[in-house]
C-alpha cells in the first residue's frame, strides 16, 4: 500500500513540474509578445514624430524688394506670413503695407515687393493757381482733373489705373487691363514697370511699347 501511494505522489510531483514548465513557456512566449507589439507600436510612432518635427523646423526663402530698408532674400520657419519677412527687411516710412496682405502665408521662393505710398494729390507742381496759400507755385495741368487719378505727368500709374485708363495704353484691350487689374489683386502692387511682364499675355515686345508711357509711383 505504501509503494503505491509513494508512486501516486511521484506521478503528481511529475504533472506539476510539467504544468510549472508550461506555465514558464506561455508567460515567456506572452511576454515575448507583448515587447514585439510595444517596439512595432513604438517604430510606428517614431515616423509620425519625426514628421512633426521636420514640418515645424522646415525653412523657406523669400525675396523681399521695394520699400524696405535691407531688401533681400530672408530665411523663415514654414508657417511665417507675409508681415513677418517685411518686418525682417524693416520697412521704410513711405511703404504702402496697407496694400499688402500681410496676413498671408509665405511660400518658399516667393518675391514679396513693397510697393512706395502714392504721391499726395497735392504735392507741388500740382496746386492750381486759385488754391488758397498756392501762390501760383504750379498752374494745375490742363485735363488732370479728378477722373485722371491713375495718371501721372502723362503716364499711366499701373498700380492705380482703373480699366478705362489702362485701355488706352498701346496694345493694352480690355481682356489684358482686366488681367493687370487682377494681377494687382492677386500679387499686390507692381515693385517697377518691368514687372508688368508678368502679367500673361505682356512679353518684352509689347513691353517695348508700354515701357515709355506707364508708371508704378
Amino acid at each position: 500500500m505504501a509503494g503505491r501511494w509513494g508512486r501516486i505522489i511521484q506521478l503528481d510531483r511529475k504533472q506539476q513540474l510539467i504544468i510549472l514548465l508550461l506555465a514558464g513557456v506561455i508567460l515567456f512566449s506572452g511576454g515575448y509578445r507583448y515587447a514585439q507589439i510595444k517596439e512595432r507600436a513604438a517604430n510606428e510612432s517614431k515616423p509620425a514624430l519625426e514628421n512633426t518635427t521636420e514640418t515645424k523646423t522646415k525653412e523657406i526663402q523669400v525675396h523681399v524688394v521695394g520699400a524696405v530698408d535691407r531688401p533681400g532674400v530672408y530665411k523663415l520657419f514654414q508657417g511665417a506670413r507675409v508681415i513677418d519677412a517685411v518686418n525682417m527687411a524693416g520697412p521704410k516710412e513711405d511703404a504702402d503695407l496697407d496694400s499688402l496682405q500681410l496676413a498671408s502665408l509665405l511660400n518658399d521662393g516667393k518675391t514679396i515687393p513693397v510697393p512706395f505710398k502714392t504721391s499726395s494729390p497735392d504735392t507741388p507742381g500740382n496746386i492750381s493757381e486759385n488754391t488758397p496759400g498756392g501762390g501760383g507755385y504750379g498752374a494745375a495741368v490742363p485735363g488732370q482733373g479728378a477722373g485722371q487719378a491713375g495718371s501721372a505727368n502723362g503716364l499711366v500709374n499701373i498700380n492705380t489705373a482703373d480699366l478705362s485708363q489702362l485701355d488706352t495704353l498701346p496694345g493694352i484691350g480690355p481682356s489684358l487691363a482686366q488681367r493687370i487689374v487682377q494681377y494687382r489683386e492677386t500679387n499686390g502692387s507692381f515693385y517697377s514697370v518691368e514687372d508688368i511682364k508678368n502679367v500673361s499675355g505682356i512679353g518684352d515686345k509689347k513691353f517695348e511699347e508700354l515701357k515709355d508711357k506707364i508708371t508704378v509711383r
